[in-house]
């Protein structure tokens, strides 16, 4: 777009002002924050060499651009005030109010972090405060969206002066962008700061493969400009001899974006010039009715690829996107069709800004559930961030109820995600589920245009098991909520146990004992610390009034057994170990470990058949794993749509000695191929960062971060 070249341009305070008066009304409160933020950021420079109050400029001009209101706009002015410059948010509170103060906040970095505030797992501070700050300003975003779109503002002209930075700096904004900034500018509907932010992020990631697309499509630039100035005067002839007038409609015709080339290449594994639809034709019309009856005409003149066919019209995104996508041949060439009216155009450029920008009654906004639903993490800082890129960056499908009412859902998810979208308390009693009629397993994979019903039984308990196979945020918190008040039922019973096993005595009777002497209140700690374990020995023998007892239980201490990769506290003999039939935890997921005939039976915390066990008062005895230097990471791929790709991938991995956990294809479908694979592996410590270089220099990396496993606390 025009704007994003004219703000590129910008170097100079005066230049970037005047821009900005053209955009927007300079009231009385966009002079003070001009004037506010100049001498703030008075002596300091950007690395591209200019003033730094040229960039707080530029992203109030962009912000104006799509329809930010004051506050908007003196938000985007002041965005970085607070952070870099002696002004402090009370400040800001006083000179501009309370709405300016709180978008302002919520676009503030959080730069000091709190012990308490952080997992003692997270190991790259970088990464804590990229994802606290993500999350104060999703929170934020909860209440007032306009945090967002200021953001991707702020993002898209880092993006735009990206060039300045050094080479690894490129590499991890834009990298950033792709899985963050550009899908939550897709989530908001504005297609022309998503294509933007996609397109010069795949610049950065992919130079190499983004300079061969753009060498063909300047050495094809003639032909292809042909050919689509051919089939849009055909289009236009047909229009105008089937009752259209000149000014009821207007075509526009375009080349496929870099970016959106090189994911069709990927996803088909073809070269540029074996793309088909790589042009297109846009046909703006005044209602909808006619949308429809340009697409009959079409599709009369044309032989359509109806497979390709969508009604997004019919069905919109949750994004709020409305078009007619076809594609049709015309001789040998394939073009693809899009039609819509002008309000559903402004709607698609300018997304939830439309209705700031224009005004207008056929503006609809797109729907912020999904914001909402990010709410759910809570807990762990970077699993908040993993689980969030998740929720943005996968592709939408849409299924439906069997009332009709339609639902969107992330590629890949499954029945049990829906069952959660549409309630909590659904999800928790979910028993079975028919997919168009066909019973399936509630982690069957959805596909668009499903309908499925979900049938109940409120005797049902959620499988925590299944945290894994769910996609989205919600299912996955609730889950996650659900199984941890499950484990300190568990804990508490099973720390009973293990003591019990100690003085050779019934649960029960020990469980009434402990209770009556006020040594129950933390036993659940028995499961999981050592020491603890210990001092409670310690404290209940002394209960004891009897000296012989005494004596008699200081004989039978508990004493430490290490066994295989798991380390014993008990003073029963173990011999051995063994995985029962039922759930294999694998090393490092919760576990505990009943006692029979001087086996350690190993079970995961949350396996149904050690909570039968449990609750029967079976023998149990403390277990945890001997500590390795390992740790779980999950690296996103974009692979190759050919024989061979994933094994090939997976090859590089087993020679580096990695152990793959868990493989998703988000939902692959010939018709639909996922665009990312995700696999999740563990390795030891000290070698991540050259796995991580290797496999970046063989594969195109999307995201590698380290992985939180989905059953800690």
């Amino acid at each position: 777009m025009e704007i994003f070249t004219q703000v590129q341009e910008l170097k100079t305070f005066s230049q970037a002002k005047a821009l900005l008066s053209s955009l927007c009304e300079i009231t009385q409160g966009i002079q003070s924050a001009i004037v506010c933020a100049q001498k703030s950021h008075e002596g300091q420079f950007r690395q591209t060499g200019e003033p730094y109050i040229v960039h707080p400029l530029c992203v109030a001009c962009l912000v104006a651009f799509y329809g930010g209101d004051e506050a908007m706009v003196c938000a985007a002015l002041l965005h970085d005030v607070v952070e870099d410059t002696d002004i402090d948010l009370d400040s800001v509170r006083v000179d501009f109010g309370e709405s300016v103060a709180q978008l302002v906040d919520g676009l503030t970095k959080i730069d000091e972090i709190q012990a308490e505030e952080l997992d003692d797992k997270i190991a790259n501070q970088r990464l804590a405060v990229a994802a606290l700050t993500f999350r104060k300003m999703l929170i934020a975003a909860v209440n007032d969206p306009r945090v967002l779109v200021i953001k991707i503002c702020d993002r898209l002209h880092n993006m735009l002066t990206l060039g300045a930075l050094s080479a690894e700096k490129q590499q991890r904004k834009a990298k950033e962008t792709l899985v963050v900034y550009a899908p939550i500018a897709h989530r908001l509907g504005i297609s022309s700061i998503k294509n933007e932010l996609e397109d010069k992020s795949f610049l950065y990631i992919f130079p190499q493969e983004y300079a061969k697309i753009q060498d063909f499509l300047k050495n094809n630039n003639q032909p292809l400009f042909l050919q689509l100035n051919e089939f849009e005067n055909k289009i236009q002839q047909l229009l105008l001899q089937h009752g259209f007038d000149q000014g009821q409609f207007v075509l526009e015709s375009r080349i496929k974006r870099p970016y959106s080339i090189y994911l069709k290449m990927q996803r088909k594994g073809v070269g540029i010039d074996e793309i088909l639809d790589l042009l297109a034709v846009r046909i703006l019309v005044k209602t909808t009715i006619d949308c429809y009856k340009i697409l009959g005409l079409v599709h009369l003149a044309f032989k359509p690829i109806i497979s390709r066919f969508k009604d997004y019209i019919a069905l919109p995104k949750e994004n709020a996107y409305q078009t007619i996508h076809t594609t049709i041949f015309d001789k040998s060439r394939v073009f693809e069709v899009q039609i819509r009216t002008f309000d559903m155009h402004k709607n698609a450029e300018f997304g939830v800004a439309a209705h700031w920008k224009y005004k207008s009654d056929g503006v609809i906004a797109p729907s912020l559930e999904w914001l909402q639903n990010l709410q759910y993490q809570n807990n762990d800082i970077e699993e908040f961030y993993e689980l969030a890129k998740n929720d943005l960056y996968r592709e939408d499908i849409v299924v439906f109820s069997p009332s009709g009412d339609t639902f969107s859902l992330p590629a890949g998810a499954v029945v049990l995600d829906f069952a959660y979208l549409i309630h909590s308390e659904l999800g928790d009693q979910a028993k079975s589920a028919y997919i168009n009629n066909q019973q399936v397993s509630l982690l069957q994979t959805l596909k668009s245009g499903d309908i499925v019903k979900i049938v109940s039984d409120p005797s049902e308990m959620p499988k925590y098991t299944w945290i894994d196979m769910v996609k989205t945020s919600k299912a996955k918190n609730h889950l996650k909520t659900q199984a941890q008040n499950r484990l300190k039922e568990i804990e508490k019973k099973a720390g009973v146990n293990i003591l019990a096993t100690i003085f050779s005595k019934d649960p029960a009777v020990f469980a009434r004992y402990l209770s009556m002497r006020n040594l129950d209140s933390n036993l659940a700690r028995c499961v999981y610390d050592e020491e603890y374990l210990q001092e409670q020995y310690t404290a209940i023998t002394q209960s004891f009034g009897n000296w012989f007892a005494k004596m008699r239980f200081n004989v039978l201490a508990p004493k430490r057994i290490q066994l295989e990769n798991f380390i014993f506290v008990s003073n029963r003999t173990i011999n051995g170990v063994a995985f029962d039939y039922c759930c294999r935890p694998k090393y490092g997921d919760a576990m505990m470990a009943v006692l029979s005939n001087q086996k350690a039976i190993i079970h995961h915390k949350l396996c149904d058949k050690l909570g039968q066990a449990i609750s029967n008062g079976e023998p149990m005895v403390f277990a945890k794993w001997v500590q390795v230097s390992k740790k779980a990471y999950k690296v996103i791929v974009s692979l190759e749509d050919r024989a061979g790709a994933l094994v090939a991938f997976l090859s590089v991995l087993a020679k580096e000695h990695c152990n793959v956990i868990g493989i998703s294809y988000c939902g692959y479908d010939r018709q639909a191929p996922s665009l990312y694979c995700e696999i999740v592996f563990d390795v030891a410590d000290k070698s991540h960062k050259r796995i991580k270089e290797l496999l970046s220099s063989k594969f195109a990396i999307i995201d590698f971060a380290n992985f939180n496993d989905a059953y800690q606390n």
